[in-house]
């Protein structure tokens, strides 16, 4: 039987400062689509309000627009999915295996009070999946409850974009939250590289997260061990 990726990407293409562009930083979702891809598995793109996801300017920029990336831009067939993502109502979380959150700023104001993005979680978790993200993607799972009412994050060890790397992309004046305190606040174990920006992740269980857009293919590549 098929794995099935269900990964999910951003409607917002900009930060409340409509002057400052952003969106799905291309590299975490080509990296993780590249690793997904070799290990045979199909892959469908979600996002909140289903429709077009813009692309982050600064990841169509050296260093972060690699080979993947620019492969995918290439691309019409590949760039048409990011016109016709699904919206969450019409996806039935029972046809997936694994739900992966990409990232890129834009995702701190549409993913979070996600309730459909909410529900296919819960439903695939509770269900024996495994829940994942990169980057600022583990916003995605700040509000996510379980069928209890308990948070997912609550007692779990996560990693996400660190406070420290958005002072270092400065961006931290345009952010419109401190992603890893909120995480922090909900209970979750927060755990960070020593280092910024170098490839890091966390696997509790079936919850795999990475820190940064660097760790997107070994994001990935936990997913396919835990799967």
């Amino acid at each position: 039987m098929v794995t099935r990726i269900l990964n999910v990407v951003t409607n917002v293409s900009h930060y409340d400062d409509p002057s400052h562009a952003t969106g799905l930083w291309l590299s975490e979702l080509t990296h993780a689509w590249e690793i997904f891809d070799d290990a045979g598995y199909t892959q469908t793109l979600v996002s909140p309000a289903g429709g077009h996801s813009p692309l982050e300017p600064r990841s169509l920029k050296f260093p972060n627009y690699d080979k993947t990336a620019k492969a995918w831009r290439a691309d019409p067939d590949r760039m048409s999915l990011l016109d016709t993502t699904a919206a969450p109502d019409d996806i039935d979380s029972a046809d997936f295996d694994a739900i992966f959150f990409t990232g890129g700023h834009a995702v701190m104001y549409d993913f979070p009070d996600s309730v459909g993005l909410q529900r296919i979680t819960r439903e695939i978790f509770e269900r024996g999946g495994v829940v994942a993200s990169v980057c600022h993607g583990y916003c995605g799972l700040l509000n996510t409850t379980l069928s209890d009412g308990s948070l997912l994050v609550a007692g779990r060890d996560v990693t996400g974009f660190a406070w420290q790397e958005e002072v270092l992309a400065r961006v931290n004046k345009l952010v419109p939250y401190n992603a890893e305190e909120e995480m922090r606040s909900r209970g979750a174990n927060y755990h960070k590289a020593k280092l910024p920006f170098v490839s890091y992740t966390v696997v509790d269980g079936r919850l795999v997260t990475g820190q940064n857009p660097g760790s997107a293919k070994e994001t990935a590549q936990k997913v396919v061990s835990v799967l």
